[in-house]
């Protein structure tokens, strides 16, 4: 008889992913409500599913954003039951009252409609947790977790000199005004590249960033960003994280391969080398139809769409990563370190130490992105963790999107 996980022996790990945001105790709570049911041992990818659909949703931003206005200024009472008129009102005065303009761009929309779209819409970019930072006059501390824990992107990018400057400011207590005289006193001043800056990985440029002391030190630092073919947006440490992952998982594929090969009595041997981005998409996204192109199906046909939209590695994806043609993103990181240790033989009667460890992991290689670690309130990064905690990590994983597209 398989013995059912007993979460008592991690309560220490539990305590540490909780905080004060109500968001994340429920997500929590419910996270360990449903791994710890007796169902979840026998019938780990249907009560998974389930729980997708009725006990985990996607938190819009204007949520955030009202819940953050909610708990700085004081109120009392059900964030939500407010009346959208007040946080507009809040988010007007404060704009006013800290010199920052409606928008970075021109625009003639007024501040009220805008006002109202924050509060309202499902997602936003980082220019609009900038701006919204400068507005409500957010300290670093509040704008990095919008960035992180919200978008569910990167921290502060230490090599964008806009970023860096926002950064200072936020740090700083400076109004948006001191963002204009810092960026004109920056376009003004001569190139200065250190390539060790440069080349360094993102913890790296952060930890000299943070010896920043003045605006004299900020703008020598961002004078070292000034190079011709440099633009600072594509994460160095992400990609090589994205590299070492994906090349192991290719291993591992290639082993497979190779196993098939043996069983058909035939003498090949396949390599890394020999495995392209459709392997790759086969093995991660086999619970998902093809269509008869040999494509994978729209995901708008999938019932955890809205939870799993942009998340998947199709060959795709894999490719533009690859070719830096889009950035690698912390769902690319995750699914990957996901595929490595729902393979890890070590692990095969260990679900609780699997856990642990793919969590660690994750985090690790997080952190040094600057990603913020594993969020269980992201329905997508939930998902994954559960599976983690079933006996077959990547048959669970696919029976779950299949169960998506037949129910």
């Amino acid at each position: 008889m398989k013995q059912q996980l007993n979460f008592e022996e991690i309560d220490e790990f539990n305590k540490t992913l909780i905080n004060s945001i109500d968001f994340t105790k429920r997500s929590i709570n419910a996270f360990y409500d449903t791994v710890d049911l007796a169902d979840f041992i026998e019938k780990d990818a249907d009560v998974i599913f389930n729980f997708l659909k009725k006990r985990i949703r996607l938190i819009p931003f204007g949520d955030y954003l009202k819940r953050y206005i909610f708990i700085k200024t004081g109120m009392r009472g059900v964030y939500n039951d407010i009346d959208i008129k007040v946080y507009q009102r809040i988010i007007i005065d404060s704009f006013h009252e800290n010199s920052t303009p409606k928008s970075f761009n021109e625009t003639t929309s007024k501040i009220s409609a805008l006002s109202k779209n924050w509060l309202s819409q499902a997602s936003a970019n980082r220019s609009t947790v900038f701006l919204l930072g400068f507005g409500l006059n957010m300290n670093q501390d509040d704008v990095s977790e919008f960035l992180t824990k919200v978008l569910r992107e990167r921290d502060f990018n230490y090599k964008n000199p806009i970023e860096v400057i926002y950064w200072y400011c936020f740090r700083e207590g400076y109004k948006y005004p001191k963002v204009l005289e810092l960026m004109e006193r920056h376009v003004e001043s001569q190139c200065f590249e250190d390539l060790d800056l440069l080349k360094g990985g993102t913890i790296g440029a952060r930890e000299i960033a943070y010896e920043i002391s003045d605006d004299n030190d900020l703008l020598r630092y961002l004078a070292k960003l000034k190079s011709d073919n440099h633009t600072g947006m594509y994460s160095v440490t992400a990609y090589k994280w994205f590299s070492d992952l994906y090349l192991k998982c290719k291993c591992i594929i290639a082993e497979f391969y190779t196993a098939d090969e043996q069983e058909k009595r035939s003498s090949r041997v396949w390599s890394s080398d020999n495995i392209t981005e459709s392997d790759v998409e086969k093995v991660i996204c086999c619970g998902m139809p093809f269509n008869q192109s040999g494509n994978l199906e729209k995901f708008s046909a999938s019932r955890l769409a809205e939870c799993f939209i942009n998340k998947r590695l199709s060959r795709k994806r894999i490719a533009e990563l690859q070719t830096k043609a889009v950035l690698v993103d912390r769902f690319d990181l995750i699914t990957l370190n996901f595929f490595l240790f729902s393979q890890d033989e070590k692990y095969i009667s260990d679900r609780k130490n699997r856990f642990i460890a793919f969590v660690d992991r994750t985090d690790e290689i997080l952190a040094e992105c600057m990603m913020g670690e594993l969020y269980l309130t992201n329905p997508y990064e939930c998902f994954i963790t559960m599976c983690i905690l079933s006996d077959c990590p990547l048959a669970t994983y696919s029976d779950v999107l299949e169960i998506s597209y037949n129910k």
